[in-house]
Parts: structure tokens; sequence; C-alpha cells
């Protein structure tokens, strides 16, 4: 019998969310395009089933890199791929050429590379443009210089994309958003664009562009503090399993795990669970952050260690061993877990390590 921890991806969940994504870059614009962004190892999901799965969706794919890139193609993953990072050096462009990756050009010097490049074939390249987030991207001012130097070079061909990075969409009612497009607009003579991650295709429909870049959404995750319409419609992906392989009683003033930073206040019911910041969880969770036991509410007492947590589920009803434990998922949002780690769920989710099995249905 195996450590019954796991993460159970839900690929039907996961096509509904693209098809969301889809309909609200669509909604503008009925040519639009539906970037997946799948880096990160698809933010912790298993890059190879994740591209597998949207790719009879999708257009094309985007991850950060190369290696990322060469990982779907080993794995017979076809569809063009976006390196949202672009190339690290002149070496990889003769890859893009012969791959059929796309990299997105955000720094003057990766220009300068395929400029003295000799492809095989043209390479389709997009171009970064920094309107203000202030990490990579070519100033605005020369976006019309520098599209010209990549067509006249004849390295590149014409449809080239001009791309840029919102810093603030997450934060609903935040002006910067509406600068940064403008910015791109006021830039981009006549090229088309792309401005849209998951927030942004979410709750600002001035971004919608040609090309949209969901990300976080695809994986059930709303990128927003509070309720939001078509954000609330996002189902997640991931669940994140276990199941109780101890049980014991504490007596008032009983304390239970590492620096005991967590003692029983009245007689207490502690249930032991095979995992730990070594499966994912996070290590800083704090003392009465929610787990799922039946589907009933328990809470995490005690220091989270490698490989086990302990939980209060003194309150839950009747437990036995074996019972199943659902850190978050369906039941329970990983945003909420996240918001008790006090860290963001995009970490949670993208630093889901190797050793835990992921199950795929769908």
């Amino acid at each position: 019998m195996t450590r019954p921890s796991h993460a159970l991806i839900d690929l039907d969940a996961l096509r509904d969310n693209y098809r969301l994504a889809d309909r609200l870059s669509r909604a503008g614009d009925p040519g639009a395009h539906t970037l997946p962004v799948v880096k990160a190892n698809a933010y912790g999901h298993g890059a190879v089933a994740v591209a597998k799965a949207l790719e009879p969706l999708a257009p094309a794919l985007a991850v950060a890199s190369c290696d990322e890139a060469l990982a779907l193609r080993e794995a017979g993953i076809d569809r063009p791929l976006v390196l949202l990072e672009g190339i690290f050096s002149g070496d990889e462009i003769a890859l893009c050429a012969a791959r059929d990756f796309w990299p997105m050009l955000g720094d003057p010097s990766q220009i300068d590379w395929v400029l003295a490049s000799r492809p095989t074939a043209p390479l389709t390249v997009w171009l970064k443009v920094d309107t203000g987030m202030h990490r990579l991207g070519i100033a605005p001012d020369t976006v019309a210089e520098q599209s010209r130097r990549l067509r006249a070079s004849g390295h590149v061909r014409d449809a080239i994309v001009a791309a840029t990075h919102f810093a603030s969409a997450d934060e609903l009612d935040n002006p910067f958003t509406t600068t940064q497009i403008r910015r791109l607009r006021e830039v981009a003579g006549g090229l088309p664009l792309s401005m849209a991650n998951s927030p942004a295709l979410l709750a600002w429909p001035e971004a919608r562009a040609r090309w949209n870049r969901p990300g976080f959404m695809l994986y059930g995750s709303s990128p927003f503090e509070t309720a939001h319409p078509d954000a609330d419609q996002l189902q997640a992906v991931m669940t994140f399993a276990s199941r109780i392989m101890a049980l014991r009683q504490l007596a008032p003033g009983e304390a239970v795990g590492y620096g005991e930073t967590w003692r029983a206040a009245r007689p207490s019911l502690i249930a032991t669970v095979p995992v730990g910041y070594g499966d994912g969880y996070p290590r800083h969770a704090a003392n009465g952050t929610p787990v799922l036991v039946n589907g009933r509410r328990a809470s995490l007492a005690g220091r989270v260690s490698m490989d086990l947590i302990t939980l209060d589920v003194t309150d839950c009803g009747p437990v036995a061993l074996g019972d199943p434990v659902e850190l978050w998922g369906k039941g329970l949002s990983v945003n909420e877990v996240a918001r008790h780690a006090g860290t963001s769920p995009y970490e949670l989710l993208t630093r889901m390590p190797a050793r835990l099995r992921r199950l795929y249905q769908g």
C-alpha cells in the first residue's frame, strides 16, 4: 500500500477553465487567440499532462524558457511554444528555428542576437514592451525602430506581436493597469497585441487583445481577493489530499508538534496525516489553518513538519483511521490556505514537489 498523500488533477475542469478564458478572449474580437501558460510545471499540475489536455484546444502554449519547451517537445507536444523569458544566449536561436519556439524578446541584447544570427528558417518573435513594470521589456519609444530592424533583417516573420505584462491587474481599483494599456496601444503601430494575463482577462475587458495569456485562472483559482462574477465560475483543478494515519486523545495543557506551538485548551482529539512541507504543504501555515476531514472543517494543530501534520478533529464528528483529508481543492480554496500561511496561492501551487504523486482524471 502506498503513502496516501497525492494531488488529484481534474483535466475536465482544466478544459472548462480554458473554455471560459477563450470565451472572454473572443468577447471583443472573434479572431482573438487564447494562449495557455504552462510554465513552472503547469503551475505545479504537471506540464506534460496539462499540455496534452489543452493542445487540441489551443493555437499555441506558453512556457518560460527553452528548457521547458524542449521537455514538451520530447513528450510529443507539437503546437508552437512561446518563450515568455525569451532566449538566454544567441545559441538558442537555432533551436527556436528548428523546434518552432517563439521567443518573446524583452531586452535589446536578445534583439541583437537575433539580428546577428543566421537561422535556418525565419523566426516568429514577440516584442515585450516595458509599460511600467520595469522587469523586462524594451522602452516604449523604441518599439517602431526595433520592429523595423527585425523585419529588415529577414530573420523573422512579419507577424511580430507587441506584448506587455501588468503589475497590478489583480487590484481591481488600481488605475495603473489602464495606464499600461494606453502606453502599449500608443506605441504598437499596428502590431498585434498581447496584454491580458489571468486577472486582466477576467476583469479588464480593454486589456483583451489579439493574443491573451491566461495562466493561474486555468488551474481554477481566482486571482482576486474579493468575489468576481467570472472568476467565481472557475473550477479547482488540483485536489491535494491524504488520509488519517493515527489518532490520539490529548488532555488539557498537552502540546503537539515541534516547539510545542499548540496546546490543548480542552480534551482534544488529534489526527496525524502523512503530509508535510516535503509534499508541498506550506511550513508556515498557522495553527487554525482549515483542513477538511470527511468534508468537515478541522484545523491545523502544531507546526508543519517535513512529512506530517497534526489536526484538531475534536468537532468533526466520528473520525477513524483512513478517513479522507483535503488540504485544498474543490471543497477548500487554495487561496484560503495561502492566507493562513502568509503567502500567495501562486506560490503554493508552483512549489508542489516531484515527490507528491499526481493522479489524473478526465
